[in-house]
């Protein structure tokens, strides 16, 4: 019960920011248990900001992996589009707030920055992939 409360609060927590009309860029900082819910969600797209070794050692199912640390980050991150909503995650967090900054200097619109990261989201029991 409470699992679907969560569901239907996001969702119209979704629903009415997607009916805002923002000037800015928005990024919330969401936990694991939220990000799995917004995995749900269609037209959200989902990004592994780690680098290639991380993400190989253990990632999200369907996640797109950008790293951030590369040389082409920026180019890679506009190939994204900037109306649709971007999930994002790093390690621990911190690249991936600094990603949501730079996000939104380059215009999206709407960013879900996943708190403590992939190693919160393997710390809270939740399912992963292995290469």
């Amino acid at each position: 019960m409470k699992k679907i409360a969560l569901v239907l609060s996001l969702c119209l927590v979704f629903v009415a920011l997607s009916c805002k009309k923002n000037v800015e860029g928005e990024i919330k900082v969401v936990s694991p248990e939220e990000m799995q819910t917004l995995l749900t969600l269609d037209n959200v797209q989902f990004i592994d900001v780690r680098t290639p070794a991380e993400y190989n050692s253990g990632y999200i199912a369907s996640a797109q992996n950008i790293d951030f640390m590369s040389p082409t980050f920026e180019d890679d991150i506009k190939t994204l589009d900037r109306k649709k909503p971007v999930l994002l995650y790093c390690q621990k967090g911190g690249r991936s707030a600094k990603c949501a900054e730079k996000m939104i200097d380059l215009g999206f619109k709407k960013i879900y920055d996943m708190q403590g990261g992939f190693s919160k989201w393997k710390h809270d029991g939740l399912p992963y992939k292995k290469n």
